[in-house]
Parts: structure tokens; C-alpha cells; sequence
């Protein structure tokens, strides 16, 4: 095998994650910046209606659903930024190959909560589809509001999935996908 040619298997994993994360990428930013836009432009004219006519009766249940959509979203957007809680002090400071194998075991770790808490929340979702409940100015029914919780959980965990193959398909250390792991200054 010559240097710098990947394993075939390394380089069908790396063109696989590599589309995928671009797919993901595209969807999760798109969904972020209508969400902040929408919730801006909608508390913005509740605030205008409220003080010159009369309140939006649905922008309280209307941002409660934003926030939760933008909170959801943003789980999978943090870990593909690795912009989520990390000891990246603590892992600097080991020797790379030992670093790299650090990141794959709390990149397996961090799957495996993600996974979980998907199938927990879609439970949660279920559960909220048989009660049937509503919310009281739209009357949507609740489980809407709840379907991006299992897709959130869901994307984050494939972030870190991710975040396993690019370790295993290059040499570098990667924190995340999109971020390779190097010492950053703090001013």
C-alpha cells in the first residue's frame, strides 16, 4: 500500500461520514438560522403588537416550541463544532495517540448516552401522542412540540459517531468532526 492512500475500507468510511456530515450540516443550519429568525422576528412583533394593539395570542406557545427546536438542533450542532462541555485541558496535555484514543472511548460513551436518551424521549414522545393533550391557544396537539427531542438526541449521536471514523481515518486527532484538536490561547 502506498503512503498517504487509505485502506479502501478507511477511505469508503471517510467519503460515507463525509457526505453524511455534509448533509447534516446543511439541514441543521438551515433549521437554526429560520428558527432564530422566526422566534426574533415573532417576539419582535409581539412586543410592537402588545404595546400598541393587543398580544399575538399563539407567540408564546409558537416561541416555547422555537426555543425547544432551536435547543434540540443545537445539541448536534455543538458536538459537530465540539463546542459541547469538554476537558480539553486535561487531554492536551497526553500524548496523542493517547489522546486520540481518549476521544474515541468518550466519543463511544457520548453515542451511546445520545442513543439513549433518542429512544428515552421518543418513549416520552409516544407517551405524549396517546394522552392527546393540547396545547391551549393553538390547540396542537403537545407531541409535535416533541418530535425534535428523539432527532436531536438522534443527529447528536451520529455527530459522535462520526467524530469515531474521522479518529480511525486519519491520523490526526480530531475532537469532533469539524474540529481537529490543537491548543487554543486564551486572551
Amino acid at each position: 500500500m502506498k503512503p498517504g492512500i487509505l485502506h479502501p475500507i478507511k477511505s469508503f468510511f471517510y467519503k460515507t461520514s463525509k457526505i453524511t456530515a455534509t448533509v447534516i450540516n446543511a439541514t441543521e443550519v438551515c433549521c437554526l438560522i429560520f428558527c432564530v429568525g422566526a422566534l426574533s422576528i415573532l417576539l419582535i412583533a409581539n412586543v410592537i403588537a402588545r404595546e400598541f394593539f393587543t398580544s399575538i395570542y399563539f407567540a408564546e406557545e409558537l416561541s416555547e416550541f422555537l426555543v425547544i427546536f432551536i435547543t434540540f438542533i443545537g445539541v448536534s450542532y455543538g458536538v459537530r463544532r465540539a463546542r459541547h462541555i469538554r476537558m480539553g485541558a486535561l487531554l492536551e496535555l497526553l500524548p496523542s495517540s493517547i489522546e486520540k484514543v481518549c476521544i474515541i472511548i468518550i466519543s463511544i460513551i457520548s453515542a451511546g448516552v445520545m442513543f439513549f436518551m433518542a429512544d428515552a424521549s421518543y418513549d416520552y414522545l409516544m407517551h405524549s401522542l396517546k394522552k392527546a393533550h393540547q396545547t391551549p391557544a393553538l390547540k396542537l396537539p403537545y407531541w409535535i412540540f416533541y418530535v425534535i427531542m428523539p432527532l436531536g438526541f438522534f443527529m447528536a449521536g451520529i455527530q459522535y459517531i462520526l467524530t469515531i471514523i474521522k479518529n480511525l481515518t486519519v491520523k490526526e486527532v480530531w475532537m469532533s468532526p469539524e474540529q481537529q484538536s490543537e491548543y487554543e490561547d486564551e486572551l
